[in-house]
């Protein structure tokens, strides 16, 4: 296939090469002429890269290098171009402009193709005159090391096509999702889950960033917790990603953005390209705080899981309350202040500890207005024991993790329920693009769709907030014993 790219910034370039290595032509072209050459060498620096480290042998490269293609402008005549992959700056005129040029010089049968991130396929189909050879393929970058490929049809986009972009993707050895053409596509909205749920743990002042991604990763698994991801990414992108999506879905509670981000947008902290974002890139990152407390101190915990996990660690475990034992209560979406109440338990030494965290590298430990320093202290160290990290965080409607993850597979339930995307293709979409150890709805099952559904109730009644109203999608599932990744039925 003979493929034009136009556009030869970053993503531009990072196509090229996914394009020529999988073996066909590839023409390059650019509003600055100078950037076609730059991003032709950037390639083969690229190319000699895989070389040196053995992944490819200096033939292939050569072979690949030979099938970049410069083109003095993007309106160049071609009767053999048989697809337009356009990645150009995100500007609806912009592109509008580019597209009409190239129906004027391209054959009716080229397929046009937009790799924006953030602009409805359909409107910018909508300036063509024939917008119904004009899709979305959405890739992400490193494009060749990351391998999934959003393609997304617009209103008027002919089946096709999509057939043919999915196809064509796969055979390159990425993998492709069809998604529906809704603000932030798949990856981008699934996204949302994390991150502002983390926003809003920050906004509540239950723990600082570093703790909240310091559970993340630990207990939830994740490769990197949420203020790192958005560091890493720069804050101003996620920010206007999350104001997007938010404004996309007519400010949908469930993808509530906040205000802390554009604050630090204006502050000129975007993270790491800036030396300053949630970290300071620019002095060594704090130790975590050392666990002090005395691990001896017996502990009341009226839950067996609680006791069969601490008592297989070493800790001296009570069967019933006595005037010393600090007492340890496991809450699912509700806080450990109404357990207190509920339970007439001793305030200054009754601690809440995460359920999900009671197997997992990190316990967490929650605390009241009414704890007692050194009592707290003596729950973290004996939640330590077995040689398990501890964070210690303020009390709130089903601590830390449970809310990131009740967020993030509730973003995944709404996409699955609107059609968004398949619940095959959410789940591969968001563990190949976002790198989480299990995809959304799978993660659910594993938690089970009747427990996820208890803990969203929790969370809603016990904050009175309409994020986290259950889906359909879930609720259905667990009235019907159903699994999150069962596909909707057809009509």
């Amino acid at each position: 296939m003979r493929i034009r790219i136009v556009g030869t910034g970053v993503m531009g370039r990072g196509i090229a090469q996914w394009a020529a290595t999988a073996g066909h032509t590839v023409e390059l072209a650019d509003a600055r002429p100078e950037s076609v050459g730059e991003a032709i060498e950037f390639v083969r620096s690229m190319l000699d890269r895989a070389v040196a480290k053995g992944r490819a042998s200096a033939e292939e490269a050569e072979a690949v290098a030979a099938r970049l293609v410069p083109l003095d402008s993007p309106g160049k005549p071609g009767d053999d171009v048989e697809l337009v992959v356009e990645a150009i700056r995100e500007d609806l005129d912009t592109k509008a402009a580019l597209f009409a040029e190239l129906e004027r010089v391209l054959p009716a049968g080229t397929v046009f193709a937009s790799n924006t991130s953030s602009l409805p396929i359909t409107q910018i189909a909508a300036t063509l005159s024939d917008p119904a050879r004009l899709a979305g393929l959405h890739f992400f970058n490193p494009v060749p090391l990351m391998k999934i490929v959003e393609v997304i049809p617009g209103a008027k986009t002919r089946p096709e096509i999509v057939e043919t972009l999915t196809s064509l993707v796969r055979e390159t050895g990425h993998r492709a999702v069809v998604v529906a053409d809704t603000p932030g596509f798949l990856i981008n909205h699934a996204g949302r889950g994390l991150v502002t749920e983390a926003l809003a743990l920050l906004e509540e002042n239950v723990a600082e960033p570093a703790v909240l991604d310091r559970v993340a990763r630990d207990v939830l698994g994740l490769r990197m917790g949420p203020f790192e991801l958005m560091d890493l990414t720069g804050l101003d992108v996620t920010s206007a990603v999350i104001e997007s999506v938010w404004r996309g879905f007519r400010y949908s509670d469930r993808l509530r953005a906040s205000y802390l981000t554009p604050n630090r947008v204006a502050a000129g902290l975007h993270g790491r390209k800036t030396g300053r974002g949630w970290y300071d890139y620019s002095a060594e990152q704090p130790a975590e705080p050392p666990i002090t407390g005395d691990a001896a101190r017996p502990v009341y915990a009226a839950e067996p899981a609680v006791q069969n996990a601490l008592a297989e660690a070493g800790a001296r475990v009570e069967t019933t309350l006595t005037d010393d034992a600090v007492v340890l209560v496991p809450t699912w979406g509700t806080t450990v202040a109404a357990a207190i109440a509920e339970h007439r338990l001793p305030a200054a030494r009754t601690f809440g500890v995460d359920p999900l965290s009671l197997p997992a590298a990190r316990r967490v430990l929650a605390v009241t207005p009414a704890s007692d320093p050194v009592a707290a202290r003596d729950a973290a160290a004996v939640l330590s024991l077995g040689d398990k990290r501890v964070s210690t965080v303020r009390d709130t409607p089903g601590s830390v993790a449970q809310r990131l993850l009740a967020s993030i597979v509730s973003v995944a339930c709404s996409i699955a329920e609107r059609g968004i995307a398949a619940p095959a293709d959410i789940d591969l979409g968001v563990t190949t693009g976002l790198g989480y150890p299990a995809g959304p709805l799978a993660w659910g099952d594993q938690v089970g769709a009747e427990r996820m559904l208890a803990l969203q109730r929790a969370l809603q009644e016990t904050t009175g907030d309409p994020r986290y109203r259950p889906t359909r999608w879930l609720t259905e599932r667990a009235q019907l014993g159903l699994p999150l990744t069962a596909p909707a039925a057809t009509l």
